[in-house]
């Protein structure tokens, strides 16, 4: 680090936990964030704002008026454009530091899968299963630390499922993969505006701990917010033997490609 970051980050610095080689780790990381909604938001502001070096965000969407009731890394001025690009936009003002790659479309197959392979961690801020499940398999596959939250109408959830370990469970041991999965979209229910802001900030602090290598993760646990009452609830997951993602084996290994190359 030169004088500007030691500078810049002192206050991450200071922290001992952190230190200096905490964050040369978090320079040196790369993070691939799928959606730049109301969790990536947060998220991405909190990644490129603490250093971290390189940062490929994904989003086919384009900004409308009703996501910026929450969507904070989003202006009025960029209605109609693409979320990626008017996030890349901000981030860069905040930190021209951080190397921000843009996707503008929707992750699956071949693209997921290098996507994932490229980085260091995942944060999964989308919305709906089918994507979840897919970002799940790729995890699995080339064992990247998956940070995953989701936020609807006042209850938020945040968990890391950390693919190192092939003991550990992964998401689809929590919600394994179903026909019959209701999507809950925040056009049709509502959300909270500060929640998606409370969930991704954790999101991005979860995923900071990691890749600095410092604290104690959420990975083998769930943590609920009932933003109503502003109460925590956290519960414990277990791997689950027979989850066909992460149960390991070579049979096993061999769907999740089948399934990723057919996303």
């Amino acid at each position: 680090m030169d004088d500007k970051q030691l500078l810049r980050y002192s206050r991450h610095i200071l922290l001992p936990e952190i230190g200096v080689d905490g964050q040369q780790r978090l320079l040196n990381a790369h993070v691939l964030l799928v959606g730049a909604g109301g969790l990536g938001a947060p998220a991405s502001l909190y990644l490129a704002a603490s250093g971290v070096g390189r940062l490929t965000i994904c989003d086919p969407d384009d900004v409308d008026l009703t996501n910026l009731q929450r969507q904070i890394v989003h202006f009025t001025e960029s209605v109609g454009r693409k979320k990626v690009e008017s996030a890349r936009d901000t981030l860069a003002r905040i930190n021209p530091e951080t190397s921000v790659e843009i996707v503008a479309e929707r992750l699956a197959g071949a693209l997921l899968e290098s996507l994932v392979e490229a980085a260091d961690l995942v944060i999964d801020a989308t919305d709906n299963f089918t994507t979840r499940h897919a970002i799940n398999r790729a995890c699995v596959r080339f064992a990247r630390p998956l940070v995953s939250g989701a936020a609807i109408r006042f209850d938020g959830q945040i968990s890391v499922f950390d693919l190192r370990d092939r003991a550990n469970a992964c998401y689809h041991c929590l919600f394994p993969e179903t026909d019959d999965h209701e999507e809950m979209r925040c056009s049709l229910m509502g959300v909270f505006a500060p929640l998606v802001g409370i969930v991704g900030s954790t999101q991005a602090a979860e995923a900071l701990k990691v890749l600095a290598g410092t604290g104690k993760s959420l990975n083998g646990k769930l943590l609920m917010l009932d933003a109503l009452s502003m109460q925590w609830r956290s519960v414990r997951l277990k791997k689950d033997p027979a989850c066909p993602v992460c149960a390991g084996g070579e049979t096993a290994q061999r769907q999740i490609a089948l399934s990723c190359e057919a996303d």
